[in-house]
């Protein structure tokens, strides 16, 4: 029974971190990562349950195995029984911004490639699946070389030859690294449902510093119009989408003068607001937060704000001046 007191323990320990905000950096990961794998701590601390007892139900060991996979069994179903209410939210969410009869708009054979709901239980457990059906995937498309430094972009595209809405990915990566590949079972998904999905890179800091980045965005979206016939992109129907500061870099892009008309922008936990961000620092601070800015911008904002105010989506043209 001491193995499985001990597999209890860990459970418990784990599902803590669930409710828990983590004020270090070590717990702090826990309590990020914890949430995320709590389908995986379900069937861990319902295993110990049953096994408990059924075992060990009579020793002072099995009873404190049981009590403990209770609770942590607990603690781990929270993020599963939010679900219902979040998909609520998220319907009525789209109705707000697209109408309540949105769907009728959409054709049915569309209809019926989109997901029943946003989050499925299923999924919770094994990632969203790639589909059988035969994505066309072009790599390592070179679309610039400022100083001599080659960018490229893969393109995938639906089964079927067409014209598709585009979908435009920036990977993350605090601006000093990452990678086009990082969510290709996403970009193979959206592909299978219809969509020519484009993962674009750009450069790094430190050695370049903004707005070299967005200069790399902008490149990328002109050739995606420069080539929109090439590789079936509907021109009119272009969407941005990122996360960290991939997100930042799209909605940088999409709202500049005399942009790429951009039709939305999909934006993952993207920083809108630099300024605050080196200011307003989270407790514990896991991405060293004012290093990542002044090696992405070249210095603290007290000797470049202006550079800063550029770098921010959330102020206007006219805040600049």
């Amino acid at each position: 029974m001491s193995g499985l007191l001990l597999i209890a323990l860990v459970g418990l320990f784990l599902s803590l971190w669930i409710v828990v905000p983590g004020f270090n950096m070590a717990l702090f990961r826990l309590s990020v990562g914890a949430p995320e794998v709590s389908p995986w701590l379900i069937g861990v601390n319902g295993m110990v349950v049953v096994l408990a007892l059924g075992w060990g139900r009579s020793s002072w060991s099995g009873r404190v195995a049981v009590m403990g996979s209770v609770v942590g069994l607990v603690l781990s179903s929270l993020p599963l029984l939010q679900v219902p209410s979040t998909n609520q939210r998220f319907v009525a969410a789209m109705e707000q911004g697209l109408g309540k009869d949105y769907l009728t708009h959409i054709p049915r054979e569309q209809q019926a490639q989109m997901r029943a709901k946003p989050f499925a239980l299923r999924d919770c457990f094994l990632g969203i699946p790639r589909s059988p059906l035969p994505v066309r995937v072009t790599p390592d498309i070179q679309f610039a070389a400022p100083d001599g430094v080659p960018l490229k972009l893969d393109v995938y595209r639906p089964p079927m030859v067409g014209k598709h809405p585009a979908l435009v990915m920036i990977h993350g990566g605090g601006c000093q690294g990452g990678s086009r590949q990082d969510y290709a079972d996403f970009n193979f998904y959206m592909a299978a449902r219809g969509y020519t999905v484009i993962a674009i890179t750009y450069r790094f800091a430190p050695q370049y510093q903004f707005p070299v980045q967005l200069a790399d965005v902008q490149a990328a979206l002109n050739f995606i119009q420069t080539h929109a016939a090439e590789y079936e992109v509907d021109r009119d129907r272009l969407v941005m989408m990122g996360r960290s500061a991939g997100a930042h870099l799209a909605l940088l892009a999409a709202y500049q003068p005399q942009a790429v008309p951009i039709r939305a922008v999909v934006s993952y936990y993207g920083p809108t607001d630099l300024i605050k961000g080196y200011q307003d620092l989270p407790h514990p601070d896991p991405i060293n937060v004012r290093a990542l800015l002044e090696a992405f911008m070249g210095g603290p904002p007290g000797t470049l704000l202006t550079q800063y105010r550029q770098a921010s989506p959330v102020y206007k043209e006219d805040d600049l001046d």
